[in-house]
């Protein structure tokens, strides 16, 4: 089927001197955000809406966040995160939901915080029925101490054995060595909110959450076909929320949205 898109990619005309001093702030302006490290855009694929956000891991590093250290209780909400990080000096400029977790809201699989691993790897075969992360094969999305990302089968990441600093592990696997997860049907009813991530290089981090209820063919084909990642992992669905500095939310609506067991974010770095 056809695809399109209407991201529209921002430019930066070197502005004529004669043009007056308002047009040319509002030129500099628009080439500051071109050039920033968490970048947000509204995408159309096959007439769906999906909010998308890149990550250069080489300008700014990507965290993951489960429970506040300074009393050991769950942040439970991005906004919740995003205040503890504005009592401690440090500004969001980008949140999401993590993997996919147990009814006792904790992660239900691999979780790896900050070099220390919480949760460990969950291989067991489940039943599809029971929930997504049993629909096979599940993987890991991680971030290496040398700073690059990667997403990996679960099977795959347990036979690769390097230490991480951050992983969250969820399933199923979207998008497997540049093929569609073959457990997805293209016609499926099963429509939901629903959120992913890929490393595209190992320095440039994708996220995207549907702005509606879609299936998992079609969001997949999204990270394959629209966003060009070779493996992309599904983060969860229904209660998938996004925040992006001077954007707000995207994603499922606030009443959908339940407390997440790990959260993605972004922080500003500190000015010398």
């Amino acid at each position: 089927m056809p695809t399109s898109s209407n991201r529209r990619p921002l430019l930066c005309p070197l502005p004529w001197p004669s043009l007056v001093p308002l047009l040319l702030l509002a030129g500099l302006a628009g080439c500051d955000r071109q050039a920033r490290a968490v970048d947000s855009t509204e995408q159309v694929f096959e007439g769906q809406n999906f909010r998308v956000v890149n990550v250069d891991l080489k300008r700014e590093m990507l965290s993951l966040h489960w429970k506040d250290p300074d009393n050991g209780e769950p942040y439970g909400t991005i906004n919740a995160l995003r205040q503890w990080g504005m009592s401690h000096g440090r500004r969001m400029l980008f949140a999401a939901n993590a993997g996919i977790y147990d009814r006792q809201n904790a992660p239900l699989g691999l979780y790896v915080e900050n070099g220390k691993t919480v949760v460990p790897l969950n291989l067991a075969h489940g039943n599809p029925a029971s929930g997504n992360f049993s629909l096979l094969p599940n993987g890991v999305f991680a971030v290496y101490p040398d700073g690059h990302a990667a997403v990996h089968t679960s099977a795959a990441f347990k036979a690769d054995g390097k230490p991480v600093r951050w992983a969250s592990q969820s399933g199923p696997m979207l998008v497997i060595d540049g093929k569609l997860n073959d457990q997805f049907i293209d016609d499926s009813n099963s429509l939901k909110w629903r959120s992913g991530v890929c490393a595209k290089t190992p320095h440039h981090v994708v996220f995207a959450v549907s702005e509606a209820p879609v299936n998992f063919h079609t969001f997949a084909r999204l990270f394959k076909e629209e966003l060009g990642c070779r493996d992309a992992l599904y983060l969860d669905g229904t209660i998938s929320q996004f925040y992006v500095d001077g954007e707000g939310y995207a994603g499922a609506p606030t009443f959908m949205v339940k407390p997440y067991a790990g959260i993605f974010a972004v922080f500003a770095q500190p000015t010398p």
